[in-house]
């Protein structure tokens, strides 16, 4: 295991939160060989010996965990302007990942989740420390279509009624290939193209799949039907995106 070291820069720091011993060392030593300064707790106290004993930037924070839980560990550490948070849940903690947006999680991912997938939302929350630093404009844009507002930079979507909508990688990155191409045709291969850019696998034979699901949720929220299928050439987003 790498250890908190103080000739790495700040922005390298990660601590892994987790009772899963297995799962712990692999995310350790995943992102130790991509060069990141990594060290590892299996719960809240221990958490906070090495909080105490070396500066870092970045948490990656199971929620159930013996003891103090991740969602009051992520309230404390929000409120005390503490290291930045990608919080960590089972599929089936659904409310408990959109607490742990609201209160002050960077980013979340449901477990199980790819090692290649976790590096993406790392670089990712990296990149938006780095251009705090530099004191740049955030590159987070806003959308709103039919009542809902999809907020780039904390990568959230909120319906009509305010509540948080949970979106997979890759529903996430068709949603936002589709707000870029408001009421225009996009095939499968172009739909693949552009959500590639987004460093999150979205892979060939998931695309009708996700597109599916990521129907569903927004047909839950509003009676209009928002993605229609157009026979035998694509996919529609028909609807009028505000970027405000």
């Amino acid at each position: 295991m790498n250890s908190l070291s103080h000739n790495v820069p700040p922005a390298r720091h990660i601590l892994v939160v987790d009772d899963d011993r297995q799962l712990r060392e692999q995310v350790v030593e995943y992102l130790g060989d991509h060069g990141y300064n990594v060290a590892a707790a299996t719960d809240g106290a221990e958490m906070e010996r090495l909080l105490a004993a070396a500066p870092v930037d970045l948490v990656i924070l199971d929620v159930m965990m013996p003891g103090e839980d991740g969602l009051s560990i992520c309230r404390r550490i929000s409120a005390d302007g503490g290291p930045a948070i990608i919080m960590v849940s089972a599929m089936g903690e659904e409310v408990d990942r959109v607490l742990g947006l609201e209160l002050g999680a960077d980013d979340y991912l449901a477990k199980p989740c790819s090692p290649r997938e976790l590096l993406a939302r790392v670089r990712a929350v990296f990149r938006r420390l780095e251009e705090a630093r530099r004191g740049g404009p955030p590159k987070g844009r806003t959308y709103q279509f039919n009542g809902f507002l999809v907020d780039t930079l904390r990568r959230q979507l909120r319906g009509p009624n305010g509540a948080t909508i949970l979106l997979t990688s890759g529903e996430y990155s068709l949603l936002n290939a589709f707000l870029d191409h408001p009421q225009r045709i996009l095939s499968r291969d172009q739909l693949l193209e552009i959500a590639r850019g987004s460093q999150v696998d979205v892979f060939d034979r998931a695309v009708d799949v996700q597109i599916s699901r990521l129907r569903r949720k927004l047909h839950s929220c509003v009676e209009v039907e928002i993605i229609k299928t157009v026979r035998g050439v694509g996919y529609l987003f028909d609807t009028r995106v505000v970027r405000p």
